[in-house]
């Protein structure tokens, strides 16, 4: 660990420490070889614990950054899990963290543009409309009487995000390095997601490209409203969207007091994320109730309103696939099912016992779907299941981590408005109707649908491609014949040379010979006889032994 990384863990435990959060300065394992450091501060000498616990652990989230801004954002939506008063708090995080100065929002406005705002805006308001970790929004008007709204990022906020997650990958590494888990959870994997999508954030052409892809996905639905994004006005630092009114999803009061149907709109939320998931591959995965609105100007039926669209999350097939039978046999208690899924996708490994890992999804699921639906939280189902899998060595999918995030944060806000609301129920039939769609009849049509230009480009062509194709057959055994004939020419060449090498080395060896005995003419008459002969056998049997040779080689 490097030493500025060394001094992020000392501010993060001087904020605790400043906050008087000294309850989790004990529980956190990192923080605990520093705690001494946080019974020297002064502001324990100076500073009361007569603030609520939620309003201290909001404030010291908010000042240590965007990172722990989003964790609190994630928690505020966990009523089940964390203490109502502490959940209160953190909802204050999803809109309502401090502003930074008006004329620096209006410097940097004016800076994006590069010109005096009154070309543009007949009015820019001074007081944000909402203010979170990344960016904070103002009203304003065009030129043309349009109402919008100006998204800003932070200033010098990507330099704070780039520091923390530096530091969340070296303590992700020393996880995965000495942790007996850490292999398998994959943290170093879960950093780099969580890193992506931040730096996502900070790309207001991003954000409003994935808006318009959103509202392109639900053009033809009265679930869901979609701001119109101004592309001309719009820049990588500021983000010009049509401004819409509503009620917040979280004041459940004003929704009571105007008569809405808060079942019907838990349901219809459920809808919404389960077709954009499986449906659209392509979600709002930043879905807690700061950046939910819904519309009320017909209460019979209301609509949702999306907005902020800096994180969106998006599956492969295969994933889609995977996940929607999952659910499917989750709903249907096929533990079996489940457990063959898992093996299939390569989430838990290919040696795992079938029958072993049916055993524990079903002493984990069993004893919770036999509760009434009120009282079962998806939240605490997912972690029993964890816990279980541990046994079977299943990694952590980071691919999935945004998905499972936003599911969390659709329960929560689905049981806040309707405690009773049955999630399973809800997205059953979503899920069977894209299994369906996917397998069966229609998706064939589908498939033929999509090929039909193709089909219809080259019918018309193909006669004449089977006639080329018939010539070229045609071609291809005349070459082929052809060059069987050239191949067997060849061969009888080199059968000839062969053969007439032969009769020269057979024909050298009598010249020799005959030149030898010129040569030793003279000599004595064993000598003379003695080396002719053998020149003359020699050369008859290496001429022969050649000729034979060439000929079975060539043949």
């Amino acid at each position: 660990m490097r030493l500025g990384q060394l001094a992020r863990l000392i501010q993060i435990n001087h904020v605790l420490a400043r906050h008087r959060l000294d309850e989790f300065i004990q529980t956190l394992h990192f923080f605990r070889p520093l705690r001494f450091l946080s019974l020297l501060s002064p502001y324990r000498w100076r500073t009361s614990e007569d603030s609520p616990r939620g309003e201290r652990l909001r404030l010291a989230l908010q000042d240590l950054g965007p990172i722990f801004v989003k964790f609190g954002q994630i928690l505020s939506t966990r009523r089940d899990l964390i203490p109502p008063d502490i959940a209160d708090e953190l909802a204050k995080l999803q809109d309502k963290v401090a502003p930074f100065p008006a004329e620096q929002a209006l410097a940097l406005i004016k800076e994006a543009f590069g010109e005096e705002l009154s070309t543009t805006f007949s009015e820019v308001q001074t007081t944000p409309l909402a203010s979170a970790s990344i960016a904070q929004v103002h009203a304003a008007e065009l030129v043309t009487g349009e109402q919008v709204i100006i998204k800003l990022v932070r200033p010098g906020i990507e330099k704070v995000i780039r520091r923390d997650i530096e530091l969340l990958y070296t303590l992700a590494g020393l996880a995965h390095r000495y942790w007996s888990e850490g292999k398998r959870l994959r943290p170093l994997e879960i950093v780099a997601e969580m890193e992506k999508n931040l730096i996502d954030e900070l790309d207001m052409l991003r954000e409003a490209a994935s808006a318009s892809q959103l509202q392109r996905n639900f053009r033809d639905s009265d679930l869901l409203i979609i701001p119109k994004v101004y592309w001309p006005l719009t820049k990588p630092s500021l983000l010009v969207q049509q401004r819409v009114y509503g009620v917040p999803i979280s004041d459940i009061e004003t929704l009571k007091a105007k008569g809405i149907n808060l079942e019907q709109l838990a349901s219809m939320g459920v809808e919404i994320f389960f077709t954009q998931v499986f449906k659209h591959s392509f979600f709002h995965a930043d879905m807690h109730p700061g950046n939910i609105m819904v519309d009320i100007s017909d209460p019979q039926h209301p609509r949702y309103i999306a907005i902020d669209f800096g994180i969106m999350g998006t599956l492969a097939p295969d994933d889609q696939r995977y996940l929607a039978e999952n659910f499917l046999a989750f709903f249907n208690h096929d533990y079996r099912r489940v457990a063959e899924l898992h093996i299939q996708s390569g989430w838990v490994p290919a040696e795992t016992r079938i029958d072993e890992f049916e055993a524990a999804i079903r002493s984990v699921c069993e004893p919770i779907f036999a509760r009434p639906l009120k009282e079962i939280s998806f939240g605490q189902l997912l972690l029993r299941l964890f816990q279980t899998a541990r046994r079977f060595n299943m990694e952590v999918q980071p691919q999935l981590v945004l998905l499972q995030k936003t599911l969390l944060n659709i329960e929560g806000l689905g049981r806040q408005l309707y405690p009773d609301l049955d999630l399973w129920q809800t997205a059953k039939p979503i899920l069977e109707q894209w299994m369906h769609e996917r397998l069966g009849w229609q998706a064939a049509w589908r498939s033929l649908k999509q090929e039909a230009p193709l089909w219809a480009e080259t019918l018309p062509t193909l006669p004449r491609l089977v006639h080329d194709l018939v010539n070229s057959t045609q071609q291809a055994r005349l070459h082929q014949h052809q060059d069987a004939q050239d191949l067997q020419k060849l061969r009888v060449e080199i059968k000839d040379a062969g053969y007439r090498m032969a009769t020269a080395v057979t024909g050298a060896s009598f010249i020799i010979g005959a030149a030898v005995i010129k040569g030793l003419d003279g000599y004595g008459p064993t000598m003379l006889a003695g080396f002719p002969v053998t020149s003359w056998v020699l050369g008859l049997t290496g001429g022969l032994l050649l000729y034979f040779s060439i000929g079975r080689r060539v043949d």
